[in-house]
């Protein structure tokens, strides 16, 4: 008898964390791909801008 109520347990636990788990797990990486597309975002528009101060590789020399 023991051996049947063990998995039982087991089942029923391993499936209860899970409910609320996906809505949380979801909200998350929502949060964080927004995240990342701010970031890329503000990437695109620094590399569109002309750097602050340009000289070219012949005044190094």
């Amino acid at each position: 008898m023991s051996q049947e109520a063990v998995p039982d347990r087991a089942a029923h636990e391993s499936t209860a964390p899970e409910q609320g788990a996906p809505k949380g797990l979801l909200q998350q990486m929502e949060e964080l791909m927004a995240a990342l597309n701010a970031d890329l975002s503000q990437l695109d528009a620094d590399l569109q801008q002309p750097p602050a101060s340009f000289r070219p590789a012949s005044d190094d020399v």
